[in-house]
C-alpha cells in the first residue's frame, strides 16, 4: 500500500466517526423536557346528575372568560361536547340549563374560533357517536377554544385551541369529555369524529392535517407520563355516594381489586375497548343456585357514553325471567313499577360478569359483580313523560351493538394504555375513607416521545443518520482521491525537472518511477533516505503542521487525534421521558 493510500484511509477513518457523532448529537430544536410528569387527577363535580341515572359528573371550563359546565366521561370519544343555547328552548322547563349541566355560549368567548372562517363554509357536522345504536342522532357546531379541567382553583390543566362542539340534540342530554383514542377520520355529513378522552386526532377537511385530542395534547406538552387513563363511574348507593374517578396518565390503586387479566385492544380502533364476556350469572342474596343469563360467550364494547347494557335477545329474555322485568316497545327498555322495585330491592340479587381476553374462555378471567342497586335507575323527561324507574338492559339487534355501558362501570375500574394497546377491568374496591394512591403508567421502553407525537419515527431518524454518514464518507473518499492525484502529478513533474536540470545519477525503474543509485524509490528531496511529504523535522509522516511527528488534522499542539467534544456526559434513554424511575411500567396485575 502506498503512503498516499495509507493517508487517505487514515483521513476517512477520522472523518467518519466525526460524522457519526454529529448525527447522534440531538439538535437544539429536538431538545425536550426529560422530567417525568405526574398523572393528572380530574376532580368530580360533587354532583349526581343526568336524566337517565343519576351519575357522577365532572366539571370543565370552556372559553375566555371561562364558562363552567358539567359533563360525563365518554370512553368512546376524543372531543369535548357542551350543550349550546339552542339546547334549551322556550318549550323546555325553566330548569333545562341546570338539568343539562350548564350552557356554553360560543358568542361569549373571545377565544372561540370556528372550524372554518370562510363565509360559506359549514361548521355543523353530524354527531355519529353511537351511530350503531338506535336513537342517538343530532348535529354539533364545531370550533376551537380553551378547555380546562376542573373548577377554578382546582389545579386542572388548561389547553388552548381544543376541539369543542356545541350540541342541541336531547339524544345526548349531557355534554361529554372523551378519553378514547379514535382513528383518523374526516368530519362530513356522516362523520365518525367522537368526543373525549380518546387520544385519536380529528380531521375536519382531509386526512393529512389531524387535530390532536385533549389527551394527546397533554402528552405532547409533557403534562402526563403516557397516553393512558383510568376511570370508574362512581355510584349513589354505596358509602352514602361514591364520586366518579378519572386519572390521566395513571390510576388510583385504592379504587380497585387487582387481577392478572390484561386485554389487548380490538383490531378495530373504533371499538378498541372490546372484552369477551364468557358468562353472566345471577346469584340471590340467600346464596342459592346461580342462574345462567348468557347462552353463549360474546364480545362487548365498554362504553361509558351511554347507561345501557346491550345483550343478545336470548340473554335479555333470561334476565326477564330472573328479575320479572318486561320489555317496553314504546320505551325501548325495561320500566320498573313500584311493586316490582320493592320486590327486587328485597331480593337484592347480584349479577356476575365473567370476563377474559379469549372468546373461548381459556386463560385467566375476572369477575365483576353488580348488586341490584346498580340496575336501579331513574329515567327523566324528555325521554319519558314522567319520572320512571327502569332496568338499564337493552336488546341488541346484532353483535355490533353488544355494549357494557356506564351502569357496568359503577362497579368496574377501567384502565386503558394506548401505547401498549391494552386495557384491564377490575372489581371496584369499597373501603370507607380509603386514602387515594395514584400510580403512574410510564411509556413502554420501546416507544419514544417522537413516535407518540407526529413526525419521524426513531427508525426513520436512524435511517437519516445512517444515510448522512454514508454520503459524508463517499465525499471524503472522492476529495481524498483528487487531492492525492493532484499531488502525485505535481510531484512527478517536479522530479522530472530536477532530473533534467541536475543531471544526477538516476535511472527510471520498470514502472517509470525515478530510482536512486541504490535502486530504492525516491520521493522528492531528502536528507536521510526516508520518504518525505511536506515539511517535517524528524522524518515521520506529516500532514499539515506538526511539532512532534504525529499525524495532525488542522492545528494541534499536543499531537493526539481530536474529535468534537460531546455535549452530554451520560447516556439518555430514548424510550423514557423522565430521568427518575417510574413505579409502574405495566398495567397492574
Amino acid at each position: 500500500m502506498s503512503p498516499y493510500s495509507a493517508l487517505c484511509i487514515r483521513f476517512v477513518q477520522v472523518l467518519v466517526p466525526l460524522a457519526c457523532i454529529s448525527a447522534v448529537i440531538p439538535s437544539p430544536i429536538e431538545a425536550r423536557d426529560t422530567t417525568t410528569p405526574a398523572p393528572i387527577v380530574v376532580p368530580a363535580s360533587q354532583n349526581f346528575e343526568g336524566n337517565d341515572g343519576p351519575w357522577s359528573s365532572f366539571t370543565v371550563r370552556i372559553g375566555t372568560p371561562a364558562q363552567v359546565v358539567n359533563i360525563f366521561v365518554s370512553t368512546a370519544s376524543y372531543q369535548t361536547w357542551a350543550v349550546a343555547p339552542q339546547g334549551c328552548t322556550s318549550s323546555d322547563p325553566a330548569t333545562c340549563s341546570d338539568a343539562r349541566g350548564g350552557i356554553f355560549n360560543r358568542n361569549q368567548s373571545t377565544t372561540w374560533t370556528p372550524n372554518s372562517p370562510l363565509p360559506n363554509a359549514t361548521n355543523t357536522f353530524a354527531l355519529s357517536l353511537e351511530e350503531n345504536l338506535e336513537g342517538y342522532t343530532g348535529a354539533g357546531e364545531y370550533g376551537f377554544d380553551t378547555v380546562a379541567l376542573g373548577w377554578e382553583g382546582s389545579g386542572g390543566p388548561s389547553l388552548n385551541d381544543q376541539i369543542v362542539a356545541g350540541i342541541a340534540t336531547k339524544a345526548f342530554y349531557f355534554g361529554l369529555f372523551g378519553t378514547s383514542r379514535a382513528h383518523n377520520v374526516r368530519l362530513s355529513d356522516s362523520a365518525e369524529d367522537y368526543v373525549g378522552l380518546n387520544p385519536r386526532p380529528s380531521n375536519f377537511s382531509d386526512y393529512t392535517n389531524p387535530t390532536p385530542s385533549y389527551l394527546s395534547s397533554l402528552k405532547s406538552q409533557n403534562m402526563i407520563p403516557s397516553l393512558s387513563w383510568a376511570y370508574t363511574a362512581g355510584n349513589q348507593y354505596r358509602l352514602n355516594g361514591v364520586l366518579g374517578s378519572l386519572t390521566l396518565g395513571g390510576y388510583d390503586t385504592s379504587r380497585f381489586v387487582p387481577n392478572n387479566v390484561t386485554i389487548p385492544f380490538n383490531e378495530r380502533d373504533i371499538r378498541d375497548l372490546t372484552v369477551n364476556i364468557n358468562a353472566i350469572s345471577m346469584v340471590s342474596a340467600d346464596g342459592g343456585q346461580p342462574s345462567n343469563l348468557l347462552p353463549n360467550s360474546i364480545a362487548a364494547y365498554v362504553d361509558s357514553t351511554i347507561p345501557w347494557i346491550y345483550l343478545p335477545v336470548e340473554a335479555c329474555k333470561r334476565f326477564e325471567d330472573a328479575f320479572g322485568i318486561t320489555w317496553s316497545e314504546q320505551m325501548q327498555g325495561y320500566p320498573v313499577n313500584n311493586t316490582l322495585h320493592e320486590s327486587l330491592t328485597t331480593q337484592n340479587a347480584s349479577v356476575i360478569f365473567t370476563l377474559s381476553n379469549s372468546i373461548s374462555g381459556s386463560g385467566p378471567s375476572v369477575d365483576i359483580t353488580l348488586p341490584y342497586a346498580a340496575f336501579d335507575l331513574v329515567m327523566e323527561p324528555p325521554f319519558v313523560r314522567n319520572s320512571t324507574r327502569y332496568f338499564p338492559l337493552a336488546r341488541a339487534a346484532n353483535e355490533s351493538q353488544y355494549t357494557l355501558g356506564r351502569t357496568f362501570l359503577q362497579e368496574a375500574y377501567l384502565i386503558a394504555d394506548y401505547e401498549r394497546r391494552n386495557f384491564s377491568l377490575s372489581q371496584c374496591s369499597w373501603v370507607e375513607n380509603a386514602q387515594q394512591r395514584i400510580e403512574s403508567i410510564s411509556m413502554p421502553v420501546n416507544v419514544t416521545a417522537s413516535e407518540v407525537s407526529e413526525g419521524l419515527s426513531s427508525g426513520g431518524k436512524a435511517g437519516v443518520a445512517i444515510g448522512s454518514v454514508a454520503v459524508f464518507s463517499a465525499l471524503a473518499f472522492i476529495l481524498c482521491f483528487f487531492v492525492i492525484r493532484r499531488r502525485r502529478k505535481t510531484r512527478a513533474q517536479n522530479e522530472e525537472k530536477d532530473l533534467k536540470g541536475s543531471g544526477s545519477s538516476t535511472e527510471l525503474g520498470d514502472n517509470g518511477q525515478p530510482r536512486e543509485i541504490d535502486g530504492e524509490p525516491h520521493l522528492g528531496q531528502e536528507l536521510d533516505g526516508k520518504p518525505r511529504r511536506g515539511q517535517e523535522l524528524d522524518g515521520k509522516l506529516c500532514l499539515g503542521q506538526e511539532i512532534d511527528g504525529k499525524i495532525h488534522f488542522g492545528s494541534e499542539m499536543e499531537g493526539s487525534n481530536k474529535y468534537p467534544q460531546e455535549m452530554a456526559a451520560r447516556d439518555v434513554a430514548a424510550a423514557e421521558m423522565g430521568t427518575k424511575d417510574v413505579a409502574v411500567t405495566e398495567l397492574p396485575a
